[in-house]
């Protein structure tokens, strides 16, 4: 197959906003919700589960199911990732998708311990998949000038599933309100309900242009491009659109494997994977540490009913979410480097300043989750910066591996780690043994922020060609056929 000359990254970059994305967005953005709903679900009705009139389960094997779903959502994002960079975006977003609605909606008709723990394994493995389909598919078809807010605000969504999650876990858990034989299962039903109600949206999204150009399907891209293209021009009442900038030569016959990921990560990159995995693991410690744990604290510090957890992880939750909303459209109007150095190193000393006030015994369950609140508000938007950081800093050809390996080593790295740790610092009782763990949290983030400021690369409304040249891509002088 001869060379091509082909300027559709350059059209999907000068596209102005119309109602079209809004499509993209609301179709994608559902992955973080459903995460947040999943996540909270469970930690609020755990005590439900040991419940008899429940699954019976003890409180160890509650932990299990959590581990068995952030396993599952490693593996599936390494499996799903590979899948998603071979044989494209949409199919791959559409077949996560039913993996999770099959999975929530058999964990909400679990009979025993063996079937719920299998059951949140398959409902992580869908959501892990989800996180290297989306976030490769929004970065490839949302303009550069608006990529950074739009990815902050989708993965800063997760929150918003929270907030339903802890919302209806005080609703289904009371007694007065439905039978409690029931109640923790239609709780699981809630994220089936919404997903089913996003599959048309996303059957409606098209392929990756810049995927199809680079797995050997050019007419396939620009037909692609055609359209969204008319659809744009049909959402502004318009007939043309501007010129696009610039192109770029394209080898359809190059074939890609999982050597390209390792040396393409490893010896072309290997900066940008340090800093991508700095991030990653600083801020999923930071997150599973206070989060996961957040309900430990409050009971067992300040005596806090079990039941009235999720009214403390309302406020805890609006505050992750309106940190990515309210700081988002700085990452593109001031700049990646310093906005992500920012948000690291704000929330690390905050953090820091909320150990040193709980150590003291300056804090109550109001004023402790107050303190959280403005810790995450910038936590929040530079957790989701680090998901952003890996998807537009490598090749189109590896950008769902690379996400799925840096999530991955991120997640067991820092995640993993972090709820055990905090556990095990809570039981003891000793605000100075929490205060400890609270110090190595805001470490964490502030050596992620100097690493950021040291080695970040600055992709601020640039093309994602410009940020990390695709592998397909022939040096300028190479012969091409217009595609055009």
């Amino acid at each position: 197959m001869a060379a091509l000359r082909t300027d559709i990254p350059q059209r999907l970059d000068r596209l102005p906003w119309t109602a079209w994305h809004w499509t993209v967005v609301s179709a994608l953005g559902v992955t973080w919700i459903l995460d947040g709903l999943e996540v909270t679900i469970v930690g609020s009705i755990g005590a439900r589960l040991q419940d008899p009139v429940a699954l019976g389960l003890s409180a160890y094997q509650v932990g299990l199911t959590a581990t068995a779903y952030l396993v599952g959502a490693v593996v599936g994002s390494l499996v799903f990732g590979y899948l998603t960079d071979r044989y494209g975006r949409k199919k791959l977003f559409l077949v996560t998708l039913a993996v999770y609605v099959a999975a929530t909606l058999l964990t909400a008709a679990s009979w025993s311990f063996e079937s719920f723990v299998v059951f949140r394994f398959l409902t992580g493995l869908g959501i892990g998949g989800e996180y290297s389909a989306i976030n490769s598919t929004i970065d490839e078809l949302i303009p550069a000038r608006r990529r950074g807010y739009v990815d902050l605000a989708i993965n800063g969504s997760y929150w918003f599933g929270a907030i339903l999650g802890s919302g209806a876990s005080i609703v289904l858990l009371d007694p007065k309100t439905i039978d409690q034989h029931v109640g923790w299962r239609v709780a699981f039903g809630i994220g089936a309900v919404i997903a089913i109600a996003i599959v048309y949206l996303r059957n409606t999204l098209p392929e990756s242009p810049r995927w199809l150009l680079t797995h050997g399907r050019a007419e396939e891209a620009e037909r692609v491009m055609g359209e969204i293209e008319d659809r744009v021009m049909r959402d502004l009442g318009e007939w043309s659109l501007v010129d696009p900038d610039g192109a770029m030569t394209i080898d359809p016959a190059r074939r890609h494997t999982l050597l390209d990921v390792w040396k393409t990560m490893i010896a072309t990159y290997p900066q940008r994977t340090f800093v991508a995995l700095t991030l990653m693991i600083s801020q999923a410690f930071l997150y599973n540490a206070i989060f996961f744990t957040e309900a430990l604290v409050l009971t067992a510090f300040f005596r806090v009913p079990a039941q009235s957890v999720g009214y403390y992880i309302f406020p805890f939750a609006l505050g992750n979410l309106l940190g990515p909303l309210v700081l988002g459209h700085f990452f593109d109007a001031v700049g990646r480097k310093p906005m992500i150095a920012a948000t690291y190193a704000i929330s690390g000393v905050l953090l820091l300043g909320t150990g040193v006030l709980f150590v003291r015994g300056l804090l109550d369950a109001v004023t402790i989750t107050l303190c959280w609140c403005v810790v995450f508000f910038f936590a929040s938007a530079g957790a989701s910066s680090a998901y952003l950081t890996v998807s537009e800093t490598f090749p189109v050809e590896i950008r769902a591996m690379a996400i799925a390996l840096v999530y991955s080593i991120g997640t067991f790295a820092g995640g993993a780690l972090a709820p055990a740790l905090f556990g095990a610092l809570i039981a003891t009782r000793s605000p100075e043994r929490v205060f400890d763990g609270y110090v190595v949290g805001a470490l964490a983030m502030l050596v992620a922020a100097i690493v950021e400021l040291r080695y970040g690369i600055e992709a601020a409304r640039r093309k994602l060609e410009d940020i990390a040249v695709p592998l397909s891509v022939l040096p300028p002088t190479a012969p091409a056929a217009g595609m055009r």
